[in-house]
């Protein structure tokens, strides 16, 4: 995250300058966070866990999407740009332009060491506020270790690790299996 700024923005006032700009921020309690371009292993992880799942979700009500979807938690000011969501059934936009999605069911995190703290700490928590969410998938580009977290009916999250390329996770709510042999095909 970059330095912060001496004012703070409306959501409504980080939107209007976000449609308009070149690169992309997320926003946290009214500060815009310019994100950083992604490395080649990062792109390639990201790209793998988009095929895989559009293969397996294809006969389904499920859609999923890449970063360039952003993702509003309910009741605050956090939009932010997961690096893969899944939504089933209808998706529910927060408004007419329909680039901020509300009720993501899985939603990715490839790792990079700027944002791994970040991503397991404040982005976790706030992504738990999101009612429609099951599964967060926090995915390694050092190596192939994926870790997941699975909402129960109490509220509580189990979490799982998988590590190593003959690893397979399973993801229950959208009835995936990710092998991580091919979350990490042609990454060195």
């Amino acid at each position: 995250m970059s330095s912060l700024p001496n004012y703070y923005l409306s959501p409504e006032e980080y939107l209007a300058i976000e449609r308009q700009a070149e690169y992309k921020s997320e926003y946290v309690d009214g500060v815009m966070y310019a994100m950083a371009g992604d490395s080649e292993r990062h792109n390639l992880i990201a790209g793998n866990l988009i095929a895989e799942f559009n293969v397996q979700l294809r006969k389904t009500d499920c859609r999923v999407y890449p970063s360039d979807l952003k993702v509003r938690v309910p009741n605050s000011r956090r939009f932010f740009y997961p690096d893969v969501s899944i939504v089933c059934g209808e998706t529910q936009f927060a408004d007419d332009e329909r680039d901020v999605v509300l009720n993501p069911v899985v939603v990715v995190e490839v790792l990079s060491e700027s944002t791994a703290a970040f991503d397991r700490g404040k982005k976790f928590q706030s992504y738990q506020l999101i009612e429609s969410l099951r599964e967060y998938l926090l995915v390694s580009q050092d190596e192939p270790v994926v870790e997941h977290f699975l909402r129960q009916d109490d509220g509580h999250w189990l979490y799982t690790k998988a590590g190593g390329p003959d690893e397979v996770l399973s993801l229950p709510t959208v009835k995936c299996q990710l092998a991580l042999r091919d979350a990490y095909d042609k990454v060195a």
